[in-house]
């Protein structure tokens, strides 16, 4: 069955956070359904839909962000409370608007995540979980990482609490009151989470989590361990995930999966007999989408799937037909409710002229006047700035309530702007000196109208480190700018893992001192990303780290006085030594540095930046030989002529340019790892070779990998 869905926009509220827009439950069969929504200017909104316009049921007054919403109720009885989080505070509100609850928790951060199930009450701030019964303090529990979302799988199924947290580290933590039961490491930073078919399928334990790299998975959380049964990898690069729910909107009698994203793309997936999810629609919004739910909003009879996004839109993709298609002589009738909607959106849009009008000459007057205050406009920013596992390149992703006009990107460190498809800005760059201003990056990205997202891939070098900023100048008047700044830390490209092949070859370097596990700790964040910036519980810990350039891993093992560091790439350890015994220095700590170079390690390290390598030279060689192949082409009339190998090269020439242009640089970038490889191993001896690096270059344009090893082991 093919999925049609049609686009109807309802209502606009202000900037609004994730998860905080739910369907309130419908009384009788083909009721339609009313839609509670919180924004962040502190506004609660409940509305329903008569003759396709938005009737408001109550609106609470402006006040603090509201960060969730969730529904609650009665176990057995339908969930028709709201409640919302408001910094430490929750707040519940009946169907009607009444406030039948204010509670001030004992946190001493906002509400992140919340959840309600009958009279339990599960809060999150950014690290610890609450769990409140009847608004009485009954567990608690301190994560080691960011908590992102939190749940609990239905104790009418399973007779018990079983809390789960998402928690930044890639691990889904499952508790059993105060205590944690065992971890599930899933293959990114979880960032939502939502029963299996609403309820937690057949056994009430199955749970599906969306990660912020845009994963899929189902995993059923049992008493003692967890089984994960299906996963989608986010083959299509799209964006990660905000919000799920689930819904029949296929009507197959079998609940699908909505799932938005935050690259404004919704996806719909069905179920097979075995369980298995298979994509069947998507549809991209302008921006991201903060909450989605499946439900009848707008017409008896007609199901859809109600989405909000950032910037407030409530959008619903329904089943109803919208167009209707009349032939050649047939006479178009209006119904007298379409005429009054034209007739009322015309007179709203007059007085929206006038208004706009008015204001303009007034904002106008009192520019010229001497006594005015010039006010700068405030704008709510969405930003995210991640590495891509795939293509070891960084995401940076800005998102404003009204349009952008455009972005100024500054570096004080060498990093390379890339190409991105969904990006129509355009971009100019100013010359700018490296020395001694450390100025190495200025971009100019100017935006189309009506753009509110601009998505921008930024590549680093690792031993590199510094700040990136951005200047974000939106279509408002007077002209006002925000400033957000991003950091390169030195190990940029490492990213967390849960395990690590012990049986490569390893360097280890091994630092002693005078220094608290607090110290060590914030070193250890300043190296590398992903590293939480609260102080791991207990007395000492390990994490692991895979470099997704290369390939190559890293574990770093720390307590108060003692940090050890292995890795089968001498560059990382270098590195390291560098920038750990820089920061104690600033604090005039005195380390004692000790290292164990494997040298089998160096050729290791070579043969993993070997496929690399000969496929971009491959391609480089094959670039180089586009243009003389058209010239010939033009010349002769045909490619009859020549070879096989140099046919397929013009076939697939746009292909290949495409490919060379996506990787600027990515050659210079292999060579300049092989260089620092070649001189961080001697280093290590005690002996400079930089003298030696032009023959090194020379063998590199001559590519062949047992004369690099051959080079490489000569003294």
């Amino acid at each position: 069955m093919e999925l049609s869905l049609n686009r109807i926009d309802y209502v606009q509220v202000g900037v609004t956070s994730q998860k905080t827009m739910r369907l309130l439950p419908s009384y009788g069969r083909r009721a339609t359904q009313k839609v509670a929504i919180a924004d962040q200017d502190g506004v609660l909104t409940c509305f329903g839909i008569k003759k396709g316009e938005a009737v408001p049921i109550f609106k609470t007054l402006q006040g603090p962000k509201i960060s969730r919403l969730e529904l609650g109720g009665a176990y057995g009885t339908p969930q028709e409370k709201i409640f919302v989080a408001i910094g430490s505070e929750v707040r519940g509100f009946t169907k009607k608007g009444k406030q039948f609850l204010s509670f001030e928790t004992n946190l001493t951060e906002s509400i992140k995540a919340m959840y309600v199930s009958g009279a339990d009450l599960l809060l999150c701030a950014s690290y610890i979980y609450n769990h409140y019964a009847d608004c009485k303090d009954q567990n608690y529990y301190l994560s080691g990482d960011k908590i992102n979302d939190v749940i609990c799988l239905p104790v009418e199924k399973i007779g018990q609490m079983r809390p789960i947290l998402a928690c930044q580290d890639r691990v889904l933590r499952v508790l059993k009151e105060s205590e944690l039961l065992y971890e599930v490491e899933v293959p990114g930073p979880p960032s939502v989470l939502a029963l299996s078919s609403g309820n937690g399928g057949d056994t009430g334990e199955d749970l599906v989590y969306g990660t912020s790299d845009g994963a899929l998975g189902l995993v059923q959380i049992t008493s003692n361990l967890p089984i994960n049964k299906w996963e989608i990898q986010n083959l299509k690069k799209r964006g990660g995930i905000l919000c799920m729910d689930y819904f029949d909107i296929l009507g197959d009698g079998v609940n699908d999966l909505l799932v938005g994203r935050d690259d404004g793309v919704l996806e719909i997936y069905s179920f097979d007999s075995a369980n298995e999810p298979s994509l069947r629609y998507d549809h991209v919004l302008a921006e991201s989408i903060t909450s989605v739910q499946g439900g009848c909003v707008g017409k008896e009879g007609y199901d859809e799937v109600v989405t909000a996004t950032y910037t407030g839109w409530v959008t619903g993709l329904t089943t109803e037909p919208v167009h209707k298609e009349f032939g050649p002589g047939d006479e178009i009738k209006i119904s007298p409710d379409m005429q009054n909607k034209i007739a009322t959106l015309r007179t709203e849009l007059e007085q929206l002229q006038m208004k706009v009008l008015h204001e303009r000459e007034k904002y106008l007057q009192s520019a010229q006047s001497s006594t005015a205050i010039s006010a700068v406009p405030m704008f709510n920013v969405n930003d995210k700035f991640t590495l891509n596992r795939d293509d070891a390149s960084y995401s940076l992703i800005l998102e404003v309530q009204t349009a952008i006009d455009n972005v100024l990107v500054q570096s004080d460190v060498p990093v390379d702007l890339l190409d991105v498809d969904k990006n129509s800005a355009v971009v100019s760059f100013s010359g700018c000196e490296a020395e001694p201003n450390g100025n190495f990056l200025l971009a100019t990205y100017r935006c189309q109208a009506n753009t509110t997202r601009l998505e921008l891939k930024i590549r680093s070098i690792e031993g590199q480190y510094g700040t990136i900023q951005t200047y974000i100048t939106p279509r408002l008047q007077p002209k006002t700018c925000q400033v957000r700044q991003y950091q390169i830390k030195p190990l940029s490209l490492h990213l967390r893992t849960h395990v690590i092949d012990r049986d490569r070859p390893m360097n280890t370097l091994t630092l002693t001192g005078q220094f608290s596990f607090a110290e060590i700790h914030s070193w250890v964040n300043f190296c590398l990303p992903e590293v939480p910036e609260k102080i791991p519980v207990g007395d000492n810990v390990t994490f692991y780290f895979e470099n997704t350039f290369l390939g190559t891993e890293l574990e770093c093992t720390y307590r108060k006085g003692e940090g050890m560091f292995k890795s089968d790439n001498i560059s990382t350890i270098s590195i390291l030594k560098d920038v750990l015994s820089k920061e104690a220095t600033k604090r005039k700590i005195s380390l004692n540095i000790s290292y164990d170079i494997n040298e089998e390690s160096v050729n290791h390290t070579l043969r993993l930046i070997h496929p690399k390598l000969e496929s971009q030279l491959l391609l480089a060689k094959k670039v180089q030989l586009i243009d003389a192949l058209k010239e010939l082409q033009v010349h002769e009339g045909n490619t009859d002529f020549l070879i096989p190998e140099y046919r397929s090269i013009l076939e697939k020439s746009d292909h290949l340019l495409e490919e060379y242009k996506k990787q600027p640089a990515h050659l210079e970038r292999l060579y300049g790892m092989i260089t620092d490889l070649f001189i961080d191993k001697f280093k290590f001896k005690g002996t400079n070779v930089k003298t030696k690096v032009p023959l090194l270059l020379e063998i590199l344009d001559n590519y062949e990998l047992n004369a690099l090893i051959s080079f490489f082991d000569s003294p």
